[in-house]
Protein backbone atom coordinates (compact mmCIF):
# COMPACT_ATOMS: atom_id res chain seq x y z
CA UNK A 1 0.00 0.00 0.00
CA UNK A 2 1.51 3.19 -1.19
CA UNK A 3 -1.03 5.89 1.33
CA UNK A 4 -1.78 6.41 4.37
CA UNK A 5 -5.56 5.20 5.55
CA UNK A 6 -8.32 7.01 7.24
CA UNK A 7 -10.77 4.67 8.07
CA UNK A 8 -13.75 5.35 10.51
CA UNK A 9 -15.14 1.99 12.18
CA UNK A 10 -19.46 2.40 13.16
CA UNK A 11 -19.98 0.32 16.35
CA UNK A 12 -17.35 0.09 19.62
CA UNK A 13 -18.19 -3.55 20.36
CA UNK A 14 -15.73 -6.20 20.03
CA UNK A 15 -16.52 -6.46 16.86
CA UNK A 16 -15.38 -3.38 15.85
CA UNK A 17 -12.37 -2.50 18.12
CA UNK A 18 -10.83 -6.03 17.07
CA UNK A 19 -10.91 -4.84 13.51
CA UNK A 20 -9.36 -1.55 14.81
CA UNK A 21 -6.49 -3.99 16.68
CA UNK A 22 -6.19 -5.82 13.59
CA UNK A 23 -5.61 -2.33 11.33
CA UNK A 24 -3.03 -1.16 14.31
CA UNK A 25 -1.24 -4.46 13.80
CA UNK A 26 -1.34 -4.27 9.88
CA UNK A 27 2.33 -2.75 7.89
CA UNK A 28 -0.47 -0.41 6.72
CA UNK A 29 -0.17 3.30 8.11
CA UNK A 30 -3.71 3.87 9.32
CA UNK A 31 -5.76 5.79 11.49
CA UNK A 32 -8.81 4.92 12.81
CA UNK A 33 -11.75 6.51 14.61
CA UNK A 34 -14.17 4.50 16.25
CA UNK A 35 -18.26 5.64 16.44
CA UNK A 36 -20.93 4.34 18.86
CA UNK A 37 -24.49 5.36 19.59
CA UNK A 38 -23.58 4.87 23.26
CA UNK A 39 -21.52 7.34 25.51
CA UNK A 40 -19.25 4.47 26.50
CA UNK A 41 -17.97 2.11 23.98
CA UNK A 42 -17.70 -1.94 24.19
CA UNK A 43 -21.33 -2.89 23.08
CA UNK A 44 -22.48 -6.34 23.68
CA UNK A 45 -20.00 -6.44 26.86
CA UNK A 46 -21.72 -3.39 28.57
CA UNK A 47 -25.20 -4.19 27.45
CA UNK A 48 -25.72 -7.83 26.28
CA UNK A 49 -23.61 -9.95 28.94
CA UNK A 50 -25.53 -10.75 32.00
CA UNK A 51 -23.67 -8.89 35.21
CA UNK A 52 -22.88 -12.02 36.92
CA UNK A 53 -20.18 -12.73 34.44
CA UNK A 54 -17.50 -11.18 35.27
CA UNK A 55 -14.89 -13.72 33.63
CA UNK A 56 -16.31 -12.44 30.34
CA UNK A 57 -16.42 -8.57 31.41
CA UNK A 58 -13.05 -9.28 32.06
CA UNK A 59 -12.46 -9.27 28.02
CA UNK A 60 -13.14 -5.13 28.65
CA UNK A 61 -9.09 -5.07 29.75
CA UNK A 62 -8.02 -6.16 26.48
CA UNK A 63 -10.24 -3.92 24.90
CA UNK A 64 -9.32 -1.13 26.55
CA UNK A 65 -5.36 -1.58 25.58
CA UNK A 66 -6.60 -1.24 21.83
CA UNK A 67 -8.36 2.06 22.42
CA UNK A 68 -5.66 3.45 24.35
CA UNK A 69 -3.50 3.22 21.15
CA UNK A 70 -2.21 6.24 19.66
CA UNK A 71 -3.72 5.72 16.05
CA UNK A 72 -7.56 5.09 17.66
CA UNK A 73 -9.69 7.90 18.91
CA UNK A 74 -13.37 6.98 20.20
CA UNK A 75 -16.17 9.05 19.39
CA UNK A 76 -18.87 8.12 21.54
CA UNK A 77 -22.66 9.44 21.85
CA UNK A 78 -22.61 9.78 18.45
CA UNK A 79 -25.82 7.53 16.20
CA UNK A 80 -25.15 6.58 12.48
CA UNK A 81 -27.54 8.03 10.14
CA UNK A 82 -28.52 10.91 12.86
CA UNK A 83 -25.68 12.10 13.93
CA UNK A 84 -23.48 11.06 10.76
CA UNK A 85 -24.32 9.42 7.73
CA UNK A 86 -22.45 7.74 5.00
CA UNK A 87 -22.02 10.65 2.72
CA UNK A 88 -20.46 12.78 5.92
CA UNK A 89 -18.02 9.17 6.60
CA UNK A 90 -17.38 8.94 3.62
CA UNK A 91 -15.71 12.73 3.04
CA UNK A 92 -13.82 12.27 6.02
CA UNK A 93 -12.41 8.66 5.70
CA UNK A 94 -11.00 6.91 2.79
CA UNK A 95 -12.96 3.41 3.99
CA UNK A 96 -15.86 2.65 6.73
CA UNK A 97 -16.53 -0.25 8.44
CA UNK A 98 -20.03 -1.24 10.16
CA UNK A 99 -19.79 -3.14 13.02
CA UNK A 100 -23.44 -2.16 14.65
CA UNK A 101 -23.93 -5.57 15.98
CA UNK A 102 -27.33 -7.43 17.06
CA UNK A 103 -29.93 -6.00 19.63
CA UNK A 104 -33.46 -6.68 19.11
CA UNK A 105 -34.98 -9.86 19.30
CA UNK A 106 -36.00 -12.35 16.36
CA UNK A 107 -39.49 -12.49 15.90
CA UNK A 108 -40.97 -16.26 16.67
CA UNK A 109 -44.56 -17.21 15.03
CA UNK A 110 -46.68 -18.69 17.60
CA UNK A 111 -49.81 -17.79 18.73
CA UNK A 112 -50.06 -15.78 21.82
CA UNK A 113 -46.70 -14.10 21.38
CA UNK A 114 -47.90 -10.32 21.56
CA UNK A 115 -49.66 -11.15 25.06
CA UNK A 116 -49.18 -8.82 27.39
CA UNK A 117 -46.72 -10.67 29.31
CA UNK A 118 -44.81 -12.17 26.50
CA UNK A 119 -41.36 -10.38 26.21
CA UNK A 120 -38.04 -10.74 24.22
CA UNK A 121 -35.06 -11.72 26.01
CA UNK A 122 -33.01 -9.05 24.62
CA UNK A 123 -35.63 -6.38 26.15
CA UNK A 124 -35.15 -7.88 29.26
CA UNK A 125 -31.03 -8.41 29.15
CA UNK A 126 -31.55 -4.47 28.30
CA UNK A 127 -33.18 -3.76 31.15
CA UNK A 128 -30.98 -5.60 33.45
CA UNK A 129 -27.60 -4.54 32.28
CA UNK A 130 -28.48 -0.79 32.49
CA UNK A 131 -29.37 0.08 28.45
CA UNK A 132 -29.75 4.00 28.82
CA UNK A 133 -32.39 3.82 26.12
CA UNK A 134 -35.25 1.33 27.51
CA UNK A 135 -37.67 1.91 30.67
CA UNK A 136 -36.05 1.78 34.09
CA UNK A 137 -38.96 -0.79 34.81
CA UNK A 138 -39.36 -3.99 34.42
CA UNK A 139 -42.83 -6.13 35.14
CA UNK A 140 -41.87 -8.65 37.57
CA UNK A 141 -45.11 -9.82 38.60
CA UNK A 142 -44.86 -13.97 37.75
CA UNK A 143 -44.32 -16.55 40.33
CA UNK A 144 -44.03 -18.77 37.28
CA UNK A 145 -41.95 -17.97 34.16
CA UNK A 146 -41.15 -19.99 31.03
CA UNK A 147 -38.57 -19.07 28.95
CA UNK A 148 -38.34 -20.19 25.31
CA UNK A 149 -34.69 -21.65 23.83
CA UNK A 150 -31.94 -23.20 24.92
CA UNK A 151 -28.83 -21.10 24.03
CA UNK A 152 -26.87 -18.87 26.17
CA UNK A 153 -28.93 -15.89 26.03
CA UNK A 154 -31.44 -18.26 27.31
CA UNK A 155 -29.52 -19.44 30.62
CA UNK A 156 -28.32 -16.02 31.34
CA UNK A 157 -32.24 -14.55 31.35
CA UNK A 158 -33.57 -18.08 33.35
CA UNK A 159 -30.56 -17.46 35.87
CA UNK A 160 -31.29 -13.66 36.38
CA UNK A 161 -34.73 -14.65 36.59
CA UNK A 162 -33.98 -17.35 39.58
CA UNK A 163 -31.32 -16.06 41.68
CA UNK A 164 -32.36 -13.63 44.31
CA UNK A 165 -31.70 -9.69 44.13
CA UNK A 166 -29.26 -9.77 46.93
CA UNK A 167 -27.39 -12.76 45.07
CA UNK A 168 -26.21 -9.81 42.39
CA UNK A 169 -25.91 -6.98 44.61
CA UNK A 170 -21.89 -8.07 44.70
CA UNK A 171 -22.08 -6.85 40.44
CA UNK A 172 -22.66 -4.02 38.82
CA UNK A 173 -26.34 -4.24 38.60
CA UNK A 174 -28.00 -0.24 38.76
CA UNK A 175 -30.32 0.77 41.98
CA UNK A 176 -33.84 -0.16 39.55
CA UNK A 177 -32.36 -3.18 38.85
CA UNK A 178 -31.79 -4.65 42.47
CA UNK A 179 -35.20 -2.98 43.24
CA UNK A 180 -37.47 -4.72 40.31
CA UNK A 181 -35.91 -8.11 41.31
CA UNK A 182 -36.26 -7.86 44.98
CA UNK A 183 -39.75 -7.63 44.59
CA UNK A 184 -39.97 -10.84 41.90
CA UNK A 185 -42.30 -13.69 43.31
CA UNK A 186 -40.75 -16.16 40.87
CA UNK A 187 -40.62 -19.85 42.44
CA UNK A 188 -40.00 -21.42 38.68
CA UNK A 189 -38.36 -20.51 36.33
CA UNK A 190 -38.95 -23.50 33.53
CA UNK A 191 -36.62 -23.47 30.35
CA UNK A 192 -38.05 -25.12 27.14
CA UNK A 193 -36.07 -26.75 24.32
CA UNK A 194 -37.36 -28.17 21.14
CA UNK A 195 -34.86 -30.73 20.12
CA UNK A 196 -32.94 -32.54 22.96
CA UNK A 197 -30.25 -32.25 25.14
CA UNK A 198 -26.94 -32.95 22.46
CA UNK A 199 -28.54 -29.94 19.96
CA UNK A 200 -28.71 -27.43 23.08
CA UNK A 201 -26.62 -24.33 22.31
CA UNK A 202 -25.72 -23.33 25.60
CA UNK A 203 -22.25 -24.13 26.48
CA UNK A 204 -21.01 -26.30 29.61
CA UNK A 205 -19.69 -23.44 31.51
CA UNK A 206 -22.89 -21.62 31.12
CA UNK A 207 -24.89 -24.71 31.83
CA UNK A 208 -22.93 -25.26 35.09
CA UNK A 209 -23.12 -21.90 36.56
CA UNK A 210 -27.12 -22.36 36.73
CA UNK A 211 -26.05 -24.93 39.88
CA UNK A 212 -23.75 -22.51 42.07
CA UNK A 213 -26.95 -20.56 43.26
CA UNK A 214 -27.47 -21.14 47.08
CA UNK A 215 -31.03 -20.48 46.67
CA UNK A 216 -31.88 -22.40 43.19
CA UNK A 217 -32.96 -25.82 42.65
CA UNK A 218 -31.83 -27.19 38.70
CA UNK A 219 -34.12 -29.38 37.50
CA UNK A 220 -33.52 -31.77 34.41
CA UNK A 221 -36.79 -33.37 33.68
CA UNK A 222 -35.97 -36.81 32.49
CA UNK A 223 -38.27 -37.69 30.21
CA UNK A 224 -36.52 -34.89 27.84
CA UNK A 225 -33.13 -36.65 28.01
CA UNK A 226 -33.03 -38.47 24.92
CA UNK A 227 -30.65 -39.51 21.99
CA UNK A 228 -31.15 -40.84 18.45
CA UNK A 229 -27.81 -41.18 16.36
CA UNK A 230 -27.66 -38.26 14.99
CA UNK A 231 -27.45 -36.86 18.96
CA UNK A 232 -24.86 -39.68 19.35
CA UNK A 233 -22.80 -38.69 16.07
CA UNK A 234 -22.67 -34.57 18.17
CA UNK A 235 -21.69 -36.50 20.83
CA UNK A 236 -18.87 -38.19 19.15
CA UNK A 237 -17.61 -35.24 16.90
CA UNK A 238 -17.71 -32.52 19.98
CA UNK A 239 -16.31 -32.75 23.74
CA UNK A 240 -18.36 -29.60 24.50
CA UNK A 241 -21.59 -31.59 23.02
CA UNK A 242 -20.02 -34.34 25.31
CA UNK A 243 -19.56 -32.47 28.26
CA UNK A 244 -23.35 -30.59 28.47
CA UNK A 245 -25.04 -34.22 27.53
CA UNK A 246 -23.45 -35.66 30.65
CA UNK A 247 -23.85 -32.56 33.01
CA UNK A 248 -27.66 -32.64 32.21
CA UNK A 249 -27.69 -36.60 32.34
CA UNK A 250 -26.42 -36.61 35.87
CA UNK A 251 -29.01 -33.91 37.04
CA UNK A 252 -31.37 -35.57 36.07
CA UNK A 253 -30.48 -38.83 37.97
CA UNK A 254 -29.95 -36.99 40.87
CA UNK A 255 -32.49 -35.98 43.65
CA UNK A 256 -34.52 -32.60 44.00
CA UNK A 257 -33.62 -30.64 46.80
CA UNK A 258 -34.82 -27.87 48.88
CA UNK A 259 -33.79 -24.43 47.79
CA UNK A 260 -36.69 -22.13 47.39
CA UNK A 261 -36.36 -21.35 43.91
CA UNK A 262 -36.76 -24.54 41.29
CA UNK A 263 -34.88 -23.79 37.38
CA UNK A 264 -36.51 -26.26 35.41
CA UNK A 265 -34.92 -27.51 32.16
CA UNK A 266 -37.35 -29.38 29.52
CA UNK A 267 -35.58 -30.64 26.53
CA UNK A 268 -38.03 -31.40 23.50
CA UNK A 269 -41.33 -29.85 24.51
CA UNK A 270 -41.81 -27.35 21.68
CA UNK A 271 -43.84 -24.19 22.10
CA UNK A 272 -47.28 -24.39 20.38
CA UNK A 273 -49.00 -21.54 21.76
CA UNK A 274 -49.02 -18.52 24.80
CA UNK A 275 -52.44 -18.93 26.15
CA UNK A 276 -54.02 -15.87 27.51
CA UNK A 277 -56.81 -14.33 29.80
CA UNK A 278 -58.08 -10.81 28.81
CA UNK A 279 -54.97 -9.96 26.89
CA UNK A 280 -52.38 -11.62 29.48
CA UNK A 281 -50.34 -14.47 29.36
CA UNK A 282 -51.79 -17.22 31.62
CA UNK A 283 -50.12 -20.88 30.38
CA UNK A 284 -47.84 -21.74 27.45
CA UNK A 285 -48.45 -25.16 26.04
CA UNK A 286 -46.21 -27.00 24.17
CA UNK A 287 -46.25 -30.26 22.42
CA UNK A 288 -43.64 -33.24 23.19
CA UNK A 289 -41.38 -34.52 20.36
CA UNK A 290 -39.17 -36.86 19.50
CA UNK A 291 -36.00 -37.55 17.62
CA UNK A 292 -36.09 -38.13 14.05
CA UNK A 293 -32.80 -39.97 13.98
CA UNK A 294 -30.84 -37.21 12.67
CA UNK A 295 -30.67 -34.96 15.23
CA UNK A 296 -33.88 -33.54 14.06
CA UNK A 297 -37.41 -33.60 15.52
CA UNK A 298 -40.91 -34.85 14.98
CA UNK A 299 -44.00 -33.62 17.01
CA UNK A 300 -46.33 -36.53 18.74
CA UNK A 301 -49.50 -35.01 19.21
CA UNK A 302 -49.28 -34.88 22.95
CA UNK A 303 -49.56 -31.48 24.48
CA UNK A 304 -48.82 -30.23 28.07
CA UNK A 305 -50.30 -26.87 29.58
CA UNK A 306 -47.92 -25.02 31.97
CA UNK A 307 -49.34 -22.60 34.58
CA UNK A 308 -47.05 -19.61 33.44
CA UNK A 309 -47.63 -15.58 33.88
CA UNK A 310 -44.88 -14.19 31.97
CA UNK A 311 -42.98 -16.02 28.93
CA UNK A 312 -39.82 -14.82 27.89
CA UNK A 313 -38.55 -16.04 23.82
CA UNK A 314 -34.82 -16.30 23.49
CA UNK A 315 -34.58 -17.77 20.16
CA UNK A 316 -31.34 -15.27 18.58
CA UNK A 317 -31.17 -11.62 17.88
CA UNK A 318 -31.72 -9.95 15.51
CA UNK A 319 -29.94 -6.74 13.48
CA UNK A 320 -31.30 -3.82 12.25
CA UNK A 321 -31.14 -1.94 9.06
CA UNK A 322 -28.72 0.48 8.40
CA UNK A 323 -29.53 4.12 7.07
CA UNK A 324 -27.63 4.24 2.63
CA UNK A 325 -26.82 0.45 3.11
CA UNK A 326 -28.23 -2.93 1.79
CA UNK A 327 -30.54 -4.96 4.21
CA UNK A 328 -31.18 -8.42 3.65
CA UNK A 329 -34.45 -8.46 6.14
CA UNK A 330 -34.68 -12.46 6.08
CA UNK A 331 -31.26 -12.65 7.58
CA UNK A 332 -30.25 -9.74 9.39
CA UNK A 333 -27.43 -9.12 7.88
CA UNK A 334 -26.21 -6.73 5.17
CA UNK A 335 -25.08 -8.31 2.06
CA UNK A 336 -21.63 -8.54 1.36
CA UNK A 337 -18.28 -10.43 -0.33
CA UNK A 338 -15.88 -11.15 2.01
CA UNK A 339 -16.88 -8.23 4.30
CA UNK A 340 -17.17 -6.04 1.22
CA UNK A 341 -20.57 -4.14 1.16
CA UNK A 342 -22.31 -5.09 -2.23
CA UNK A 343 -25.60 -3.66 -3.49
CA UNK A 344 -28.68 -5.53 -5.19
CA UNK A 345 -26.97 -6.20 -8.37
CA UNK A 346 -23.52 -7.78 -6.25
CA UNK A 347 -21.31 -4.98 -6.81
CA UNK A 348 -18.89 -3.48 -4.31
CA UNK A 349 -19.33 -0.73 -2.35
CA UNK A 350 -16.40 1.43 -3.04
CA UNK A 351 -14.66 1.73 0.70
CA UNK A 352 -17.76 0.43 2.53
CA UNK A 353 -17.00 -2.66 4.76
CA UNK A 354 -19.05 -4.52 7.50
CA UNK A 355 -17.87 -7.14 10.33
CA UNK A 356 -19.41 -8.92 13.36
CA UNK A 357 -23.05 -9.82 13.67
CA UNK A 358 -24.34 -7.58 11.23
CA UNK A 359 -22.24 -9.12 9.03
CA UNK A 360 -22.77 -12.74 9.62
CA UNK A 361 -25.67 -12.63 11.95
CA UNK A 362 -25.82 -13.36 15.69
CA UNK A 363 -23.92 -16.82 16.00
CA UNK A 364 -21.00 -18.28 18.00
CA UNK A 365 -19.45 -16.19 20.93
CA UNK A 366 -17.57 -13.19 21.36
CA UNK A 367 -14.63 -14.42 20.25
CA UNK A 368 -15.87 -15.80 16.68
CA UNK A 369 -15.69 -11.95 15.74
CA UNK A 370 -12.26 -12.16 15.53
CA UNK A 371 -12.53 -14.54 12.35
CA UNK A 372 -14.64 -11.83 10.90
CA UNK A 373 -12.90 -8.55 11.24
CA UNK A 374 -9.54 -10.53 10.11
CA UNK A 375 -11.34 -11.03 6.92
CA UNK A 376 -12.62 -7.60 6.61
CA UNK A 377 -9.76 -6.29 7.19
CA UNK A 378 -7.52 -8.09 5.24
CA UNK A 379 -9.86 -7.23 1.99
CA UNK A 380 -10.03 -3.48 2.80
CA UNK A 381 -5.91 -3.71 2.64
CA UNK A 382 -6.17 -5.63 -0.48
CA UNK A 383 -8.08 -2.47 -1.71
CA UNK A 384 -6.20 0.17 -0.24
CA UNK A 385 -4.59 1.68 -3.14
CA UNK A 386 -8.29 1.52 -5.03
CA UNK A 387 -9.88 3.46 -3.20
CA UNK A 388 -11.19 6.92 -3.92
CA UNK A 389 -9.20 9.61 -1.03
CA UNK A 390 -11.42 11.26 0.86
CA UNK A 391 -12.15 14.95 0.51
CA UNK A 392 -11.45 15.92 4.45
CA UNK A 393 -8.08 13.72 5.94
CA UNK A 394 -7.03 15.84 8.12
CA UNK A 395 -7.71 14.66 11.45
CA UNK A 396 -9.79 17.49 13.45
CA UNK A 397 -12.25 17.99 10.26
CA UNK A 398 -14.40 15.52 11.88
CA UNK A 399 -14.21 17.24 15.07
CA UNK A 400 -15.41 20.22 13.65
CA UNK A 401 -17.72 18.93 11.72
CA UNK A 402 -19.49 17.13 15.05
CA UNK A 403 -19.24 20.24 17.02
CA UNK A 404 -21.14 22.25 13.93
CA UNK A 405 -24.00 20.20 13.89
CA UNK A 406 -23.85 20.38 18.20
CA UNK A 407 -23.03 16.76 18.80
CA UNK A 408 -21.99 16.17 22.79
CA UNK A 409 -19.72 13.34 21.54
CA UNK A 410 -17.55 11.28 24.29
CA UNK A 411 -13.85 10.54 23.60
CA UNK A 412 -11.91 7.92 25.61
CA UNK A 413 -10.83 10.24 27.94
CA UNK A 414 -14.32 10.81 28.99
CA UNK A 415 -15.02 7.34 29.20
CA UNK A 416 -12.16 6.80 31.63
CA UNK A 417 -13.89 9.50 33.58
CA UNK A 418 -17.03 7.66 33.65
CA UNK A 419 -15.54 4.15 34.43
CA UNK A 420 -13.92 5.93 37.47
CA UNK A 421 -16.83 7.22 39.17
CA UNK A 422 -18.58 4.43 38.17
CA UNK A 423 -16.03 2.22 40.64
CA UNK A 424 -16.68 5.33 42.93
CA UNK A 425 -20.12 4.78 43.76
CA UNK A 426 -19.22 1.00 43.66
CA UNK A 427 -16.99 1.54 46.10
CA UNK A 428 -19.12 3.32 48.62
CA UNK A 429 -21.46 0.32 48.79
CA UNK A 430 -18.44 -2.32 48.68
CA UNK A 431 -18.87 -3.43 45.60
CA UNK A 432 -17.18 -3.33 42.18
CA UNK A 433 -18.97 -0.54 40.28
CA UNK A 434 -22.35 0.61 39.81
CA UNK A 435 -23.43 1.19 36.26
CA UNK A 436 -24.85 4.49 35.63
CA UNK A 437 -27.96 4.04 33.38
CA UNK A 438 -28.64 7.45 32.49
CA UNK A 439 -27.46 8.66 29.39
CA UNK A 440 -27.24 12.40 30.27
CA UNK A 441 -25.46 11.78 33.85
CA UNK A 442 -23.16 9.16 31.44
CA UNK A 443 -22.53 12.10 29.12
CA UNK A 444 -22.10 14.89 31.68
CA UNK A 445 -19.52 12.71 33.70
CA UNK A 446 -17.51 12.08 30.47
CA UNK A 447 -17.45 15.11 29.48
CA UNK A 448 -16.84 17.22 32.38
Amino acid sequence: MSRSLRVAVVGAGPAGIYAADILTKSDAEVSIDLFERMPAPYGLIRYGVAPDHPRIKGIVNALQKVLDRPEIRFFGNVEYGVDVKLEDLRQHYDAVIFSTGAEKDRAMDVPGIELDGSYGAADFVSWYDGHPDVPRTWPLTASQVAVLGVGNVALDVARVLAKTADELLTTEIPDNVYEGLKSSPVTDVHVFGRRGPAQAKFTPLELRELDHSPNVEVIVHPEGIDFDEGSMASIRSSKQVEMVVKTLQEWALRDVGDRPRRLHLHFLEAPVEVTGEDGKVVGLRTERMELAGDGNVKGTGEFTDWPVQAVYRAVGYLSTSLVDLPFDTASGTVPHAGGRVVDLDEQPLPGVYVTGWIKRGPVGLIGHTKGDALETVTNLLADADALPACQFPEPDAIVRFLEQRAVPFTTVEGWLKLDAHEKALGAERGRERVKVVDRETMTSVSRS
